[in-house]
């Protein structure tokens, strides 16, 4: 799951007609290399096939990807993808619907600009087997902030409504909130492109899951209530290509209690679910 958010290079772009499919839905075809990502139980490595767009038009603000998993072959051994029984998809939307807009009020104060009915919608297809999906649901309010600095801020609270989720115990039903953060700050010209700072983090709690769920080799939980992903990207954008490096850092990432011991048949192994992932993106904008 890259997120690489090279899109905001299309902010310079809206006068070049002609060049791009759409002038207000920006797009690309990104290759993604991804290491030691600590989603789940062990750590992943991969290599993808992604498509990513973003827009915002009038009351719609939308971002989104659809990831291939593993779509050229290449990951470590617990990884599977299109070609080896595993996901063909992996898919992450967030479409915000401004409500001063809809209702025709201004309801900014102070630094909050404006104020949307958020989502962040997540779907793995999986291999058709329930215990291989996910579908979770955030729902909520967002705003941007004015700083009064040359960067963007935004901030969405959400409730979660979880449907599957590879079998575990938190299936079917409200199970806590997450506080998404992103900031945009562009830094410098380089090499005849724009290079830009890019962060976004994931505050997850309120979960019941650590306490439902099941007990490691020891006993001891297992899985967490609570869990934080934060991004840090720089991204080197040009009117068609675009090149990032990401540094994510996790906490219990997946909920997966760090230092858990667990044997799922294959032997003994100690979940590290805490520490840094990276991704590197090379896309094209179309």
């Amino acid at each position: 799951m890259a997120m690489s958010y090279g899109m905001p290079s299309f902010a310079a772009n809206d006068d070049k007609s002609g060049e791009f499919v759409s002038d207000w839905w920006h797009q690309s075809v990104n290759v993604v290399g991804s290491y030691h990502t600590r989603f789940g139980p062990k750590l992943n490595n991969d290599v993808y096939l992604e498509y990513e767009a973003f827009a915002h038009k009038d009351w719609f603000d939308f971002y989104g990807y659809i990831d291939v998993p593993k779509f050229f072959g290449t990951g470590n051994t617990p990884d599977k993808g299109i070609w080896d029984n595993g996901s063909p998809m992996f898919m992450e939307i967030e479409p915000r619907f401004s409500i001063d807009k809809l209702l025709g009020v201004d309801l900014g104060f102070g630094p909050f600009k404006e104020w949307y009915f958020a989502n962040n919608y997540i779907y793995d297809m999986g291999n058709g087997d329930a215990g291989s999906r996910q579908n979770t649901w955030y729902m909520g309010l967002g705003t941007d902030i004015d700083t009064g600095l040359p960067f963007s801020l935004s901030a969405n609270v959400y409730a979660k409504y979880q449907w599957q989720n590879y079998n575990a115990a938190n299936e079917y039903g409200w199970d806590g909130y997450r506080f998404k953060v992103k900031y945009f700050v562009p830094l410098t010209s380089l090499w005849g492109g724009n290079l830009s700072y890019i962060g976004f983090t994931n505050f997850d709690w309120g979960s019941d899951l650590g306490d439902k769920d099941f007990r490691d080799n020891n006993g001891r939980k297992a899985r967490t209530n609570n869990s934080i992903a934060s991004s840090h990207i720089l991204a080197l954008n040009y009117d068609h290509w675009h090149y990032s490096f990401v540094a994510r850092y996790f906490h219990n990432g997946g909920q997966w209690a760090d230092g858990a011991e667990l044997n799922f048949g294959d032997g003994d192994f100690k979940v590290k679910s805490t520490g840094w992932g990276y991704y590197l993106v090379v896309g094209y904008n179309f």
